[in-house]
């Protein structure tokens, strides 16, 4: 399967080494020449959880155009630069199959605006960290989901074939719900440890913490009936304890003074809350906050 990855974020580099040790031609669509280069020549590293390496050889570029009839081309930059992605896959092929690797729930619609035939969507628990231009860490064990939103799911059923521990795939009915539940489990974890500059863990080990998340999942419990169900505290617990030594995304945001996803998740929610009159008052202060640390420029 000729697999195109598009972003070398620590996700893209995570889930394109995975793919070349299922022995499928993965080619990686970086944004700088520079990085293309190295990986062309150092090939991509991955560190497992135990700290041994894994090499793989996989083709880069920083020119989606350049790359011929690929069988999936997945999509994994963030929110805030998939305006510029759209652009370039309006010219894609309309048979072939899209899967989009983001955060929060605002790209759903977008990305079914495309021309394409088939539109899928992935959310990912495991942990993943950048090292360097050609190395990146798995740091913590999770599942990675994948919806189909339109089209044949064949090609994602060919990805259920890799039978790989360390990435467990699973495919699921509903993508717009698989979505809203990383969603609200985000903002469980993502707004606390981007406030109080802490790991994953370390909400379950400082009280205070603790009480902050447990308040969170009783507000979002009384705005959408459904999540004590699909999403029990003991789930919440347990992703913590997994990805307990992870840094989020939006404090790794916060700690390299980047704009987080913020609005596309927590914003999100928030707004489909207020639309059923539950104006969830303990994540809009935190939403608020982190909003506020961005525009006043602090970072960790």
């Amino acid at each position: 399967m000729n697999v195109v990855v598009i972003g070398a974020g620590a996700v893209g580099q995570l889930m394109a080494s995975f793919l070349a040790e299922a022995h499928m031609h993965v080619t990686l669509v970086v944004r700088r020449q520079e990085q293309a280069d190295e990986l062309q020549l150092k090939r991509l590293t991955r560190v497992h959880l135990d700290g041994t390496q894994t090499v793989h050889q996989i083709a880069s570029t920083v020119e989606l155009k350049t790359v011929s009839k690929p069988d999936l081309i997945i999509i994994a930059v963030k929110y805030r630069q998939l305006q510029n992605i759209y652009k370039q896959l309006v010219d894609v092929p309309k048979e072939v199959p899209l899967l989009f690797v983001q955060n929060g729930l605002a790209h759903f619609d977008e990305a079914l605006s495309l021309p394409q035939q088939t539109i899928a969507f992935c959310s990912v628990s495991f942990g993943a960290q950048i090292i360097n231009l050609t190395t990146v860490q798995h740091r913590g064990m999770g599942l990675c989901k994948i919806g189909v939103a339109r089209g044949n799911d064949g090609i994602f059923h060919q990805l259920l074939k890799i039978q790989n521990p360390l990435c467990p795939i699973e495919m699921v009915e509903n993508a717009e719900q698989m979505l809203f539940e990383k969603a609200v489990l985000n903002c469980l974890i993502n707004p606390l440890t981007a406030i109080l500059q802490i790991k994953n863990g370390e909400l379950l080990t400082n009280k205070h913490a603790f009480f902050l998340m447990h308040t969170i999942y009783q507000e979002l419990t009384e705005a959408f009936v459904d999540v004590q169900q699909t999403i029990p505290f003991s789930a919440v617990i347990t992703l913590c304890e997994k990805t307990g030594e992870n840094t989020s995304s939006m404090l790794a945001d916060r700690m390299q003074g980047r704009k987080s996803e913020v609005d596309t998740i927590v914003g999100a929610v928030l707004q489909k809350a207020s639309a059923n009159g539950y104006p969830l008052p303990t994540l809009r202060i935190l939403y608020h906050q982190v909003l506020a640390m961005e525009e006043s420029g602090e970072q960790y």
